[in-house]
């Protein structure tokens, strides 16, 4: 038993966490807003309920209750995250996400299931989106080994699984494996929720700031398996030929 109460299951014993958990409830639990956590939670439309803390204000109170803390060894992120997780209020989750991503190169591929977890639970884009990018990225990046496992991903029912497998690779500019971005692509091209139609123009879309030719003609040559919102999105900063008028020229 802790301050935060009994154990989420799968949890390790974690002094340290322990630690950070009594000095996170504290300073979140003293700085909470109850007026602004109404907006917040209407913001994110009732996924979670919330402290009402800024953003800026929350890391300015995260960099107090790290403060003189040991670096932690992966058990001790994996009971900081599934503690947080276990908490009702949205910034407790916020502050695993940032805790993991300042850590991500002390996880090994092991951490993969936790991550997946912590994905699959109180799913929404602000918490998916930087796990995906930071965390399993950051994982797969040191084990490309664990493309076998995103390969799964892609086809998983889980939509904001699916999401993190097109996400994963968002940060890697050239070093994007570009063949398996768009098999995924192309994998859900056809996904009917808003979100995977969005991650995938998303990608390309970042992707293309590396390599916009590779991406101006796969999307050209499968804009047809696509909706026209992942179309605008993955085109947005390349110009997409197809809304030019017709009889336009270009400059020479």
């Amino acid at each position: 038993m802790t301050v935060t109460g009994a154990e989420p299951d799968g949890a390790p014993d974690s002094v340290l966490a322990d630690l950070v958990l009594e000095r996170l409830t504290t300073a979140y639990g003293g700085a909470a807003d109850p007026g602004r956590a109404a907006a917040m939670r209407a913001y994110m439309k009732d996924v979670a309920p919330f402290l009402g803390l800024p953003t800026p204000a929350r890391r300015a109170l995260s960099r107090t209750v790290l403060a003189g803390t040991a670096r932690p060894e992966e058990r001790d992120c994996t009971a900081v995250a599934l503690r947080c997780w276990a908490l009702p209020q949205r910034e407790y989750h916020y502050f695993a996400v940032d805790y993991l991503r300042r850590y991500a190169p002390r996880l090994s591929s092991a951490f993969l299931p936790v991550a997946r977890r912590l994905v699959t639970t109180i799913s929404w884009w602000d918490t998916v989106d930087p796990l995906a990018a930071h965390v399993v990225g950051a994982l797969v990046a040191a084990d490309p080994g664990l493309g076998a496992e995103m390969d799964a991903w892609i086809a998983d029912e889980d939509l904001w699984v699916v999401r993190t497998a097109l996400l994963h690779q968002l940060p890697r500019k050239e070093r994007t494996d570009a063949g398996r971005l768009f098999r995924y692509c192309l994998r859900q091209s056809g996904h009917r929720d808003f979100f995977v139609r969005k991650a995938i123009g998303w990608a390309l879309r970042e992707y293309a700031k590396t390599d916009p030719a590779a991406v101006l003609a796969f999307v050209t040559r499968e804009r047809d398996r696509f909706a026209p919102l992942t179309v605008r999105e993955a085109l947005k900063n390349v110009g997409d030929p197809a809304a030019r008028p017709s009889g336009s020229a270009t400059a020479g």
